[in-house]
């Protein structure tokens, strides 16, 4: 049975010679060098298999070559020392199959014209790759050249591993964090890397050539399908290359590299130097590493720097979030302080996972925590709300928590997250909570709450200055406090009456009073837009001051 192809066409090129050199060379880069294919080489059987690397070329006349070889060898011959029955051809294709040779090449010049059918026969049946070469071809300079590329290749590889141990020693020695170094290990192979506890949480994923949705999809399931060995190696029904990483003697998880072609000797060391790296920075960086892949998740969601919705919803299951069918809600906890951000932190996740209500706490900014909470559509959000608000307040009464608004897909999470930061920055220094709350929520923002969170733009700034500067300007001129009897006026909707009793001054002087304020300021203060205007400069001055 023969498979007769043509492996002398196309001619070599100078791009298939650099990839030839770029990693062990295979029998079907042998057969497309210059000096093979001048033999016009047909591959007769096992043209599948011309992937196999070849480790070496040996030229043999014996009728027993097997027993020089070590396996992976491109056997060379005349076909001279072929036996002439078909139970020897048998035998010696089965040697050379049993030792791993990578394929047998037979000169059809001074025996034979055509391989026998016993030889192609047994060939098939073992399928080890047998090529013809139907002109004479210089077998020494077939090893010369073959093993000047092997040996060329070992070199490289050499200089290469080289490489990769040098720029992993100086990640460790610079004190590189986890996601430094998964980082790297994926723009050194070329592939994605991920970094899973041992409860199958994907904490960092770096794609390579992929995205996140692609490489985490499913994650625990298919991860659990893989098991862990003691050592670096490919394992599970999808093939990843898996390392296990140690932290004080101890298990603590693993990296993994997905496959996109099959993988080589590089990969395993910088998939080993990956692990051995991790398990250092595991020892300078005291901070649990599921709490940094949660901080790293919810910012990048806040701040919506998720390469697409799916990308957010398979990383975010991958850390065990539920990401489908619930309502999802922000709350940001504002420590005020930087010291008690990780106690409280701590804390509030403790209280979420005892309480059995799915969530993700991490600290977005130098004291403000963020929580994002996954709960069922029925669920009531504001007892879990309240129960966390009341365990930060007792670390510190000076903490202030808010919420957005809920939410149905993940994807919208951002904006919840943007109302809660709202809240937050509009909640006055000093400000009461609300009666039966101990958090804040959108509505509790009044005029004031809202100039407040704007009181640094410098438009509110220059409005309060133009309504009222003349009027503050008399007031520190004169020594009056004009100032004040217009606020109790328009604090009093208009009504002089109750404005001079608030002062305690009579009608009169209020009358008069009211009248230089007009003068000053050119404002009709009994026009109701006109009093207005004044009463959101005078709340602008006050938030301005208090900020």
């Amino acid at each position: 049975m023969s498979e007769n192809v043509d492996a002398s066409a196309p001619p070599v090129t100078d791009d298939h010679e650099a990839a030839a050199t770029s990693r062990a060379p295979t029998v079907a880069d042998v057969l497309a060098l210059p000096v093979l294919a001048a033999g016009r080489p047909q591959v007769v059987t096992g043209v599948t298999r011309l992937d196999r690397p070849v480790r070496w070329v040996h030229i043999t006349e014996l009728t027993d070559p097997a027993s020089f070889l070590k396996g992976g060898e491109l056997v060379l011959t005349t076909g001279m020392p072929l036996p002439e029955d078909p139970a020897g051809v048998r035998r010696y294709v089965d040697e050379l199959a049993d030792v791993g040779a990578a394929a047998l090449v037979i000169e059809l010049v001074r025996r034979y014209h055509r391989p026998p059918d016993t030889l192609v026969q047994a060939c098939h049946a073992r399928g080890l790759p047998l090529v013809t070469l139907s002109k004479d071809v210089n077998f020494l300079e077939v090893t010369q050249v073959v093993h000047a590329l092997i040996l060329g290749n070992q070199a490289d590889a050499m200089r290469r591993t080289q490489r990769i141990h040098e720029a992993f020693t100086t990640l460790t020695l610079r004190g590189a964090g986890p996601e430094d170094v998964v980082r790297a290990a994926a723009e050194t192979s070329g592939r994605t890397v991920v970094l899973e506890n041992l409860v199958h949480q994907a904490l960092i994923c770096e794609p390579s050539g992929t995205t996140v949705e692609e490489a985490l999809t499913d994650w625990e399931r298919r991860s659990r399908a893989t098991p862990t060995g003691d050592h670096t190696e490919v394992r599970g029904p999808e093939s990843w290359l898996v390392a296990p990483v140690e932290y004080q003697g101890e298990r603590w998880g693993r990296v993994v590299m997905l496959p996109s072609v099959a993988f080589g000797h590089e990969d395993v060391t910088v998939l080993e130097r990956t692990a051995m790296s991790l398990t250092i920075a595991r020892l300078i960086h005291p901070t649990p590493w599921e709490r940094t892949a949660h901080r790293s998740a919810l910012r990048d969601l806040a701040e919506r720097r998720h390469r697409s919705p799916e990308d957010a919803r398979a990383r975010f299951a991958a850390l065990g979030l539920p990401t489908e069918g619930g309502i999802f809600l922000a709350v940001l906890v504002e420590t005020r302080t930087e010291d008690g951000d990780s106690e409280t932190e701590a804390r509030l996740s403790q209280e979420l996972h005892t309480g059995g209500v799915p969530a993700l706490v991490g600290r977005l900014a130098p004291g403000r925590l963020g929580i994002l909470l996954a709960l069922r559509p029925a669920q009531p959000w504001r007892p879990v709300v309240e129960r966390l608000s009341r365990t930060a307040l007792d670390l510190s009464p000076e903490v202030v928590v808010s919420v957005g608004s809920e939410v149905a897909d993940l994807s919208d999470a951002a904006r919840s997250f943007r109302q809660a930061a709202r809240v937050i920055e509009a909640v006055l220094p000093g400000q009461p909570l609300p009666e039966g709350r101990s958090f804040h929520e959108l509505t509790d923002i009044g005029l004031r709450h809202l100039l407040y969170a704007l009181r640094e733009d410098t438009r509110i700034q220059e409005y309060a200055e133009r309504q009222l500067g003349p009027l503050i300007d008399h007031d520190t001129r004169h020594g009056t406090d004009l100032l004040t009897t217009l606020r109790h006026y328009l604090d009093a909707a208009g009504n002089k009456t109750i404005a001079a009793r608030r002062g305690n001054l009579s009608r009169e002087t209020v009358y008069q009073r009211l009248r230089t304020i007009e003068r000053l300021l050119d404002r009709d203060l009994e026009a109701g837009e006109q009093r207005t205007e004044l009463h959101v400069a005078l709340t602008s001055l006050d938030v301005l001051r208090a900020g």
